[in-house]
């Protein structure tokens, strides 16, 4: 039987990837329960596993402008103990990477082997975990690479949005920065597929289909939510200025999924339609699920 090891599992990822692999062998580890960035720790909690997917990440975008160590700790080293612990033990490591290790200044879906290019230190961060993973476990490594997620646990764009139009009349969105919405529940469902495939190690791109701007994409969230969408009125990235700049296109392509036989992800509009129907976008944030 196999079993499998999640890091990060308190986060909206963490938690769809144990309902994914729900009566499978799991091993669940919060943050209190394994720092990643402890070596020696790893190690240990590594052991007997055959499959570890590191959902463990420093998410704060923003914050990452003036913490980046903080952030290279988690993202880079702490990637990098566990690709070192799944080589050590034999076990294939999944880890998740995201669309910010691009510069953000195609037009065209970035192919899985383009180049990266952050343009600020979070994507910095995660560039160097992906870069360090492959290095340290490079025959038993998958990067999956993901964007714009929201999902039933924890604060995310999408419940966001069903919030504010609780307290505001309308919603100012940014309609100039273009990327792929995607939820979590379809991404843990396409890392278990990949999983059980037995696809190659690798890059792949785990969004779901399609593209939107935030603006549309708030739009529609309204619309699943049974709120007006008119209510969502267009803006542009100079009226969010934040510490760390946004990529403004990070539409990722699909083509590895194909060539190990998969079929991309669903498109993002059905993907968040089934999300609304599993309740999704209601109100019931849990203050622990931070991934």
């Amino acid at each position: 039987m196999t079993r499998y090891l999640i890091t990060g599992a308190a986060g909206m990822l963490g938690q769809d990837l144990q309902r994914a692999l729900h009566g499978r062998e799991v091993t669940a580890l919060r943050r209190a329960d394994l720092d990643v960035t402890d070596r020696d720790a790893v190690l240990a909690a590594v052991a007997g596993h055959d499959v570890v997917i590191n959902a463990s990440a420093y998410t704060k975008v923003d914050d990452s402008e003036t913490h980046e160590d903080e952030a290279y700790a988690v993202n880079a080293t702490g990637t990098q103990n566990l690709a070192v612990a799944a080589q050590q033990h034999g076990a294939k490591l999944v880890t998740i990477s995201t669309d910010y290790v691009f510069d953000g200044v195609g037009t065209e879906p970035y192919p899985e082997n383009a180049p990266r290019d952050p343009i600020n230190a979070y994507g910095r961060t995660k560039a160097a975990g992906e870069e360090l993973a492959l290095e340290a476990h490079p025959d038993g490594t998958y990067i999956v690479r993901t964007a714009w997620l929201y999902g039933a646990d924890g604060p995310n764009f999408a419940k966001t949005m069903v919030k504010l139009a609780g307290s505001h009349e309308t919603v100012s969105v940014v309609d100039d920065q273009r990327g792929q919405p995607t939820w979590t529940g379809d991404l843990a469902g396409r890392i278990v597929a990949m999983l059980d495939a037995d696809a190659p190690a690798g890059v792949y791109h785990g969004t779901n289909s399609g593209e939107a701007t935030w603006y549309e994409f708030a739009k529609a969230v309204f619309s699943e939510a049974g709120l007006n969408p008119d209510r969502v009125t267009p803006t542009d990235s100079t009226k969010f200025v934040r510490p760390a700049p946004r990529p403004s296109y990070s539409v990722l392509g699909h083509s590895a999924w194909q060539a190990a036989g998969l079929p991309p992800m669903r498109d993002w509009k059905q993907a968040l339609a089934d999300a609304a129907r599993h309740g999704v976008l209601e109100q019931h944030d849990n203050p622990e699920s931070r991934r």
